[in-house]
Order: C-alpha cells, then sequence, then structure tokens
C-alpha cells in the first residue's frame, strides 16, 4: 500500500461503489490514474462499471485483471494495457512536433500529419482511407484481455455504443462483451469504419452514453455511483478557431446525455413516489465526481497523443485527483451525494 493510502484508508466497513467511466481516446490514461488509486482502498468494493470509449477498455481491463489477481491483478492489468498502447503508438504517425515538445505542450495541433488526416477526413470517409478496417487496437484487446473470464466477473460491466441505424445506445454485459463491443463503443466515425455486431452496425457510445449511468441504478446494489469526468461540462472561454469549434461541439454532444440522466436523478429526488420502486431508486442514487481542471486544458488532437510520457502525467493527475477526493468525501461515500445535481435543474 501506497504512502497515499495509508493516509487515507481508516479501518471502516466495506462500502459498495459503481464506477461510472467516460471516454476520451489517450485523456483514458487519467481514468487509470484514478482506478489505480481507488483500488489500493480495500473498503472500496466495486459492485458495477460502465463505460465507454476509453473508459470501456479501462473497464474491461480492470474486471479481467481482478478477476485472476484481485484489486493488485487489475493494476497490473491496467498499467499492462496503457504500457501496450504506448508501445504501438510508436508507429503511429501522429507525433508531436519538435516545438510543443521543447515548450512542454501535449498538443498535436502543429503535427504535419495530424492537420492532414484532419482535413482529409472532412473529405473521405473511413471507407476510403482505410478500405481493410484495419484498428491496431483489435489485437492488443485479443492480446490482453481474456474475454471468457468477464462472464464469471464478480463486478458487473455494461459497455455503450451507439447503433448507426437507430441512433439508439446500446449496452453490452459481461457475457456479451467481445473485441468488437469495445472497438464499437470507440469507434469515432470520422476515423473508424462502423463495428459490425449481430448485423447492426455500431459507432462510439459517447454519442447515445458517455457513460450510461441506467444500467448501474437498475442492475447494481449499490447506491453510490463515482463518476470519472474526462470531458468538461463548461469552459470559461467560448471557442474561437474551427478546431476549437468543433472540439467544443464534441464535448457538448458527448456530454448531454449523460448530464440527462443525472437532471432525472435531481428531478427524482424532488417528487419521488416511496411507492414507486423505481423512481425511489433513481432518487437514492448518491452521486460522486472525481475530476481535474488538468483535463479542461488540454485539447483535442492530445486525445490521439499516444507517448508514455503523456500517459504517465495523466496517470499521476488521475491518481492525485482520487487521493483528494478520497481525502475531501472517502467519509461521504454510503451516507451522502457529493456532486450538486441541484446546480443542473436550475440551468434548465
Amino acid at each position: 500500500m501506497s504512502p497515499e493510502a495509508a493516509n487515507t484508508s481508516p479501518q471502516r466497513d466495506p462500502v459498495l461503489v459503481d464506477l461510472a467511466l467516460q471516454g476520451g481516446g489517450a485523456h483514458g490514461a487519467f481514468t487509470w490514474g484514478v482506478l489505480d488509486r481507488l483500488l489500493e482502498e480495500p473498503w472500496l468494493r466495486i459492485d458495477g462499471i460502465s463505460g465507454t470509449s476509453a473508459g470501456a477498455m479501462n473497464a474491461a481491463v480492470l474486471i479481467d485483471g481482478f478477476v485472476k489477481g484481485g484489486a493488485g491483478g487489475a493494476r497490473a492489468a491496467l498499467k499492462k494495457f496503457w504500457r501496450r498502447i504506448s508501445d504501438a503508438a510508436r508507429f503511429s504517425p501522429f507525433q508531436r512536433g519538435p516545438l510543443d515538445i521543447v515548450l512542454g505542450r501535449w498538443t498535436l495541433d502543429s503535427s504535419p500529419m495530424y492537420v492532414g488526416m484532419d482535413l482529409l477526413s472532412r473529405l473521405l470517409s473511413p471507407y476510403d482511407l482505410n478500405p481493410l478496417g484495419k484498428n491496431p487496437l483489435r489485437e492488443i484487446l485479443s492480446e490482453l484481455i481474456d474475454f471468457r473470464r468477464l462472464p464469471q466477473a464478480p463486478i458487473k460491466l455494461f459497455i455503450t455504443a451507439t447503433n448507426v441505424r437507430t441512433g439508439r445506445g446500446h449496452v453490452f454485459k459481461n457475457d456479451a462483451i467481445t473485441p468488437e463491443v469495445l472497438l464499437a463503443s470507440a469507434c469515432l466515425p470520422t476515423l473508424f469504419q462502423a463495428i459490425m455486431i449481430d448485423g447492426e452496425q455500431y459507432w462510439d457510445g459517447g454519442y447515445s452514453g458517455n457513460p450510461t449511468l441506467t444500467p448501474l441504478i437498475r442492475e447494481c446494489k449499490s447506491q453510490d455511483t463515482i463518476l470519472v469526468q474526462i470531458n468538461p461540462v463548461e469552459r470559461k472561454q467560448s471557442p474561437r478557431s474551427a478546431s476549437e469549434i468543433l472540439n467544443r461541439l464534441n464535448e457538448v454532444s458527448f456530454n448531454a446525455v449523460l448530464l440527462k440522466e443525472l437532471r432525472m436523478i435531481a428531478l427524482l429526488r424532488q417528487v419521488a413516489n416511496p411507492g414507486n420502486s423505481e423512481g425511489a431508486q433513481w432518487a437514492g442514487m448518491r452521486i460522486h465526481r472525481i475530476a481535474s481542471e488538468f483535463m479542461t486544458d488540454l485539447g483535442a488532437s492530445s486525445k490521439l497523443n499516444g507517448e508514455w510520457e503523456f500517459f504517465s502525467v495523466l496517470h499521476a493527475e488521475g491518481r492525485k485527483s482520487a487521493s483528494r477526493f478520497l481525502e475531501t468525501h472517502g467519509s461521504d461515500l454510503g451516507h451522502r451525494s457529493t456532486l450538486d445535481l441541484d446546480v443542473l435543474l436550475e440551468r434548465i
């Protein structure tokens, strides 16, 4: 156990929690850091995890590692996963420019290949640029995750992908998780061909739930959900450049469904009928959030930055944010919400 854990882990009864993990490409290494820190707490018991995109991959890797070796196995599996992603990214055409390296900026905005691919993606589709539908993540996921273990896992897993035909989110559970499901949950339509699963095509789950809270509330025993937030809900300054506008549009789109679910919880707290079991279940959910201002300062292009140094920075920030949450709100888990949802109702 690390010194951080020793300072925030008093002897206490176990607390059952759910985790809601947002997607965000390479920014998912922040979530890795959060999970790495939470897994050090023996009193925290994970009941279920809902994940989208990078959050989905973090969730599946964690659960597979947990089945194999408990909390320690989960932590080791997550580190191995992100190291493997970084190793594969060494051959990626998306690399930082010399000036960005000198100035310590993680952006790819000045990378010629990134700029070129960004322009091409507005003219040509992935079916033109990548007709074979190759995705290096497919091999990594198949290599690192034993998908046969997931149905027997003590932790419930919920992965969201967006059905291209209907536009609705589809939630895949433990026994239905495959490499294709994880790729579907992370399938940005401007970069990858839609993923075919059981005769239906799927895109990134962020469009329909980033992440989806409903299955955690309906199917898990825990009444505490910890949201690990990557995508900022608010920004102080209005976007001006074309890339900033597109980035903000994606943030608004990817947060929309999550905010609706949080508003529903807030509304049901005010009007829930004790006789309505599902309404009371929603109203009784305690919501918590782990986030960092550091993530707000990162540009959209850095979501494709696969450098190990960048992952390490994000991992450290995730651990620090999780430690700060535990020090401030650890005693609230199991007792009260720490995220003010009523603020959302004031802005409807």
